[in-house]
């Protein structure tokens, strides 16, 4: 193994993480991977990232609000078929 491969190990955990169950970033693999999302370069960046995960749900449940609401308008498939069942 080369200096330089260690260093590499060494920078993983340095990358910042964000822990979904405490809503903390942390520094390293603290956390189990199921409550990790990252890596990211640095603490900023993974608040950051939990605030556009926040920001893409709102925008996602809104688009599903109005897609429920243009279904529940416009009837199924079935019932535009056969309109007298």
């Amino acid at each position: 193994m080369m200096a330089g491969d260690n260093q590499n190990t060494n920078n993983d955990d340095k990358q910042w993480y964000f822990n979904t169950a405490t809503g903390k970033p942390e520094l390293g693999k603290l956390s189990p991977v199921g409550q990790r999302s990252g890596p990211y370069k640095s603490r900023k960046d993974a608040e950051d990232a939990w605030k556009i995960v926040k920001e893409r749900n709102l925008i996602w449940d809104e688009q599903n609000r109005k897609w429920n609401a243009w279904d529940n308008d416009s009837g199924s498939d079935a019932e535009r078929q056969n309109p007298e069942s």
